[in-house]
C-alpha cells in the first residue's frame, strides 16, 4: 500500500478538483447575445428585392472566402503534467517530497538568482563602458565622424 501511495498521488492532486455534480444555477455560464443572434444569408435573397442602384456591392466583397490556417497544435505547458511525469518513477512519499521541493523551489530558486547575476554583471558592465567611452554607441559615433571627416565634439565630464 505505501508503494503505489506516491503514484496515486499525482492522480489524486490532479482530479481533486473536479466537480463530480455541478449546480445548474451557479455552474452554467448565462446567456449572451450571441446566444440569440441570427445569422445573415445573402444567397437567400432575391434579385428582386434588392434596389438595382448602380452603388451595389458584389457578394465577393460581402462574403470573402474564409481563410483557413493550419497552425499546429499548441503544446501542452501546464506544470501538473511535467510534475506527474516527475513523480511517477518514485517509490516512496520522501522521494515525491524531494522531488516537489526540487522542482517547486529549488529550480526557481536557481533560475531567479542566475538571472540576477547576468543583469547586475550586465549593469555593472554597461556603466563601465559608459565611463570609460567604449560602449557600442561611442563607437559607432567615432566612426561616422571619422567616416564624414567631422570633428569630435569635446567630452562632456561630468562627476558621476
Amino acid at each position: 500500500m505505501a508503494s503505489s501511495l506516491p503514484t496515486e498521488l499525482g492522480s489524486t492532486i490532479q482530479a481533486g478538483h473536479i466537480r463530480r455534480h455541478p449546480d445548474p444555477r451557479q455552474d452554467i455560464a448565462p446567456s449572451t447575445a450571441a446566444d440569440k443572434s441570427q445569422l445573415v444569408d445573402f444567397h437567400g435573397v432575391r434579385r428582386s428585392d434588392i434596389d438595382n442602384d448602380d452603388d451595389d456591392i458584389p457578394y465577393s466583397v460581402l462574403r470573402p472566402p474564409k481563410k483557413h490556417y493550419n497552425l499546429p497544435p499548441l503544446p501542452d505547458l501546464r506544470f501538473e503534467q511535467s510534475y506527474l511525469h516527475s513523480i511517477a518513477k518514485a517509490d516512496t512519499w520522501w522521494k515525491v517530497l524531494l522531488i516537489t521541493a526540487r522542482d517547486q523551489v529549488l529550480m526557481p530558486l536557481a533560475q531567479g538568482v542566475l538571472l540576477n547575476l547576468v543583469l547586475v554583471g550586465w549593469q555593472h558592465w554597461n556603466k563601465n563602458a559608459r565611463v570609460h567611452g567604449d560602449s557600442i554607441g561611442i563607437r559607432l559615433r567615432r566612426w561616422w565622424y571619422s567616416v564624414n571627416n567631422w570633428k569630435l565634439p569635446a567630452p562632456n565630464r561630468r562627476r558621476m
